[in-house]
């Protein structure tokens, strides 16, 4: 076992990432995961960012098998937001001083390259004090094929339509075998890695994600996190990496395969230490309270996390596979204080707003 102080004062290869995985115990895995937090904010400051997540449609054709979310066009409960539903959507958000939209959908096969400028547009001039953090890599990907243009011109129409930054959804586990159980018809972890890289080509950042367990294996873990340390080498293009937990309930993965076992809180806790550990060159750990709970939220703060995410004035998709927690700003800038860390509200490049 290598030990702490050698952790976080050098690079980690995959083999003492899985080794610390398996083998370390979990509160010196937090005690290391900290003093790496501490080199890069020294000024022991969490973060959050007040913003709402608008599913515009929740028609998808990708059939994710861990997804509860999805409908198909025949189904009587899809849908696709009208502006005036987006608009009041943005002005309750604004009400509570706002400043990020996070906006995806399904993977619609009748919506192109115009609706989402047309859509882009609209909320960028009717709300310019709001910051798009929207679309996925597989609605880029989609809104390429049905468009019949190529990856590179959608994010730059979008971006010149006031698109500002892509979320990391979509990542799941970027290996191929575990993506072909999950979704089969989903991108593969090339073309998720491509997809970003071409943001970060015309200065787009992004964030990178992770949902695990479902089928993958601790070195598929490492194999993602190790992906996206190179690609982040590469171009510096990523904001922020996020890690939650399969969500089962009502989902078809969970038919397929009953003996899917929910993933522990300490798992949670021992892969984000280590995600914080190997994850060198990313500046910002999001936790996950909306999937882990407040209180398992608040711990991550010492196993790494920097950050509280989101007040997440509205979820659907993790909502409908069965994880319905929520919290306020006031309860998040309490939740940070009694860690002893300095709250402070950010947008969504991570600058400081105000500080509590």
């Amino acid at each position: 076992m290598v030990k702490k102080m050698d952790l976080v004062n050098r690079r980690i290869s995959k083999e003492e990432a899985l080794d610390l995985i398996k083998n370390a115990s979990l509160v010196e895995l937090g005690k290391s995961a900290s003093l790496k937090k501490e080199q890069l904010h020294p000024d022991r400051v969490t973060t959050f960012v007040v913003d709402r997540n608008i599913n515009y449609t929740n028609v998808c054709w990708v059939d994710c098998k861990f997804c509860a979310f999805y409908r198909h066009k025949r189904d009587e409960d899809s849908y696709v937001l009208s502006y005036d539903e987006i608009d009041k959507k943005i002005e309750e958000l604004l009400e509570i001083g706002g400043t990020q939209i996070l906006m995806q959908g399904g993977v619609h096969p009748n919506l192109k390259i115009d609706y989402y400028e047309d859509l882009v547009e609209h909320i960028h001039t009717k709300f310019p004090q709001i910051t798009l953090h929207s679309f996925s890599a597989i609605e880029i990907s989609y809104i390429a094929k049905v468009s019949k243009i190529s990856k590179l011109e959608v994010l730059k129409r979008l971006q010149a339509k006031g698109l500002s930054s892509i979320p990391g959804a979509g990542a799941e586990i970027l290996s191929d075998r575990v993506r072909d159980v999950i979704a089969p018809k989903k991108i593969d972890a090339d073309e998720w890695i491509e997809i970003h890289r071409l943001a970060h080509s015309i200065g787009m950042k992004t964030t990178a994600t992770m949902m695990f367990g479902t089928v993958e294996t601790d070195e598929e873990i490492i194999e993602h996190w190790d992906r996206i340390r190179k690609l982040q080498d590469e171009t510096g293009g990523f904001r922020a990496f996020i890690m939650w937990s399969f969500q089962s309930a009502n989902t078809k993965l969970k038919e397929e395969i009953p003996d899917l076992k929910p993933q522990s809180s300490n798992r949670y806790l021992r892969l984000l230490a280590v995600s914080r550990i190997y994850l060198d060159n990313f500046p910002n750990i999001q936790s996950s309270w909306v999937t882990q709970g407040s209180y398992i939220g608040q711990m991550a703060l010492k196993f790494g996390a920097n950050d509280l995410g989101s007040t997440m004035m509205e979820e659907n998709v993790v909502a409908a596979a069965g994880a319905t927690n929520c919290m306020n700003q006031d309860e998040m800038i309490q939740l940070i204080k009694d860690v002893g860390e300095n709250p402070a509200k950010r947008n969504t490049a991570y600058e400081i707003l105000e500080r509590f």
